[in-house]
């Protein structure tokens, strides 16, 4: 339902998995990165492009352990990467022109965290003129509850909860398990 027609395919988008974001105390953990490494084979598999999304600040300073991509992941060099400095990953960065040259309008949405890069980007896309479904057991958050946050568990269901019923003119949003992820959209 895109409302981007001359843009018929889709990409499996993965966000800030790095090693100073997935942090020890994110619910799930390592099943959240076992779920991505899935998503990535089967879009791999059905040739479907993978975009790697990797923050850079003062916390995650680019070339630092805490910037790289845990080592489960392994992002090809024939992959596209976006560096980016801000919560919504296409602000200021070159993900528009890269999913423009893909024909991607529609998005599956992974990574991390939950309350911050991964629910900007899924707003984001949407008031892009993108569809965006977000993997509900493929995305975690630290534990902010020191700050006022609720705990990272409600986090992530308060998370899925509200994205399940995303949706806008001619857009749509939505939540789907790892197991339920179709790449290929049937109308």
């Amino acid at each position: 339902m895109t409302t981007l027609p001359e843009r018929p395919n889709t990409a499996l988008l993965v966000i800030d998995v790095q090693n100073g974001v997935m942090v020890p105390g994110s619910p799930r953990l390592e099943q959240v990165i076992a779920h991505i490494n899935t998503l990535i084979g089967k879009a791999r598999a059905e040739g479907v492009p993978v975009v790697w999304v990797q923050h850079g600040d003062e916390e995650l300073v680019p070339g630092s352990e805490s910037w790289e991509y845990v080592p489960q992941l392994k992002r090809l060099d024939t992959e596209p990467l976006v560096h980016k400095r801000y919560r919504d990953s296409f602000e200021d960065t070159q993900l528009e022109s890269v999913l423009a040259g893909l024909g991607v309008g529609r998005l599956v949405v992974t990574g991390a965290q939950s309350d911050f890069c991964i629910r900007s980007t899924l707003h984001g896309a949407l008031v892009r003129g993108y569809d965006a479904t977000l993997v509900a057991d493929a995305h975690t958050t630290e534990d902010l509850t020191q700050y006022g946050a609720p705990a990272p568990e409600q986090v992530i269901a308060h998370t899925n909860f509200y994205w399940s019923g995303q949706h806008a003119p001619g857009r749509r949003g939505g939540t789907v398990s790892t197991a339920e992820v179709e790449f290929t959209v049937t109308r």
